[in-house]
């Protein structure tokens, strides 16, 4: 597998509070904003990533852990063949491979100490959530 990117996902009832700390205290700004997911970026360097997900969101599948927390992700350049090879191997796969429109097509297992990894190809999104991206950071 080769990971394109890798993040953590700060999940908060306090999104656009993390958002707004995150910014003023360590020069971070945003690449993706909506009311339930800020993705953010360095200033200094846009390698580092770090993203802010309403808990409770559709996107969060069930699980005995808390709905707070965090998630890690990995984008990587071929999910379908990262997804076959989970479900080969048996890993606990909580969201099956899906597209979103808001421009991921992914799937959400959970490692065995109980972390959420999140697998993402960005795809493009639709044209309503196109207008939230930055224009650097729109997936094409």
């Amino acid at each position: 597998m080769k990971s394109t990117s890798y993040y953590p996902v700060l999940i908060t009832k306090q999104v656009a509070e993390t958002r707004d700390f995150y910014i003023r205290h360590l020069d971070f700004e945003p690449a993706f904003e909506s009311e339930w997911y800020v993705h953010l970026c360095s200033k200094a360097d846009p390698k580092v990533n770090l993203a802010i997900l309403e808990q409770g969101h559709p996107t969060i599948p069930e699980s005995d852990m808390p709905m707070t927390g965090m998630i890690l992700n990995f984008e990587v350049e071929d999910v379908d063949a990262v997804y076959d090879r989970a479900l080969t191997q048996k890993w606990s796969v909580l969201k099956p491979l899906c597209d979103e429109a808001f421009g991921q097509r992914h799937f959400i297992a959970r490692d065995p100490s109980g972390t959420l990894i999140d697998v993402i190809k960005p795809i493009p999104p639709t044209a309503e959530f196109a207008a939230q991206y930055s224009a650097a950071a729109l997936p094409r």
